[in-house]
C-alpha cells in the first residue's frame, strides 16, 4: 500500500481533517471519551438490583470534561460557517444549542442564557435508573447524557468530505481581509 493511498484512506475515514487536523483529533478524543462514559453507565447498572456508585461517579466525572470539550469543539466549528455545507452547519449549530444548555450549569454554575445561579449544593447529575442514564445540566431542566453523547456521535458520523468547504484558517484570512484595521496594528486603549 502506498503512502498516498494510506493518506487517502485516512482522509476518507476522517473527513474533518480537511477543516482541521487538530479539531479532528479532538473529536476523536471526545468520541472515545463518550464510549468510556457509556461503558461506565453500563457497568453502573449491570446488576438490576443495585447501582454501582463507583461507576456512576466515574461516568459523571468524565461527563463534566466531555461536555466542556464537546461544547468548545462544536463552538469553534460553528463559528467557521463558510467552512461547512449548509447541512453540516445546521447540525453543528443545533448540537451547540443542546450542549450549551448543559455547559452553562456545568462550567459557570448559572442557568443557561441567564446570570442566575444554579444551587451550588446540588448533585452534579441526576440519576435515571430505568434508562441507565445520567441527567445533566440545569436541575430544573436536565438533559439525558446518553442523548447528548449519541447526538454528538450522530453529527460527526454524518459529516463527509463534501461537507468540508474550507480549512479553519481560511475564516481568519477572510476576516483580516475585510477588517478596517488591515495593515495596521490595533492599539489597546490606555487609561
Amino acid at each position: 500500500m502506498s503512502v498516498l493511498s494510506t493518506a487517502g484512506e485516512f482522509e476518507k475515514h476522517n473527513p474533518l481533517v480537511r477543516f482541521s487536523f487538530y479539531a479532528n483529533g479532538r473529536v476523536q478524543v471526545l468520541l472515545k471519551l463518550g464510549v468510556e462514559i457509556l461503558d461506565e453507565l453500563e457497568a453502573a447498572f449491570a446488576d438490576d438490583s443495585s447501582v454501582s456508585f463507583e461507576h456512576i461517579a466515574r461516568a459523571e466525572e468524565l461527563s463534566w470534561l466531555w461536555v466542556l470539550g464537546a461544547y468548545e469543539v462544536v463552538r469553534t466549528m460553528s463559528q467557521a460557517k463558510p467552512c461547512f455545507s449548509e447541512r453540516a452547519y445546521k447540525s453543528l449549530t443545533k448540537l451547540k444549542r443542546e450542549l450549551s444548555h448543559v455547559r452553562m450549569p456545568a462550567a459557570k454554575m448559572e442557568a443557561p442564557g441567564q446570570a442566575v445561579p444554579i444551587d451550588s449544593s446540588r448533585s452534579p447529575a441526576g440519576l435515571a435508573a430505568s434508562e441507565r442514564d445520567l441527567l445533566v445540566g440545569d436541575p430544573s431542566n436536565p438533559k439525558s447524557l446518553r442523548n447528548l453523547i449519541g447526538g454528538f456521535y450522530s453529527v460527526f458520523s454524518q459529516i463527509d468530505g463534501s461537507d468540508i468547504l474550507a480549512e479553519h484558517e481560511s475564516v481568519y484570512s477572510a476576516e483580516k481581509a475585510n477588517s478596517p484595521f488591515q495593515g495596521t496594528r490595533r492599539q489597546a486603549a490606555r487609561p
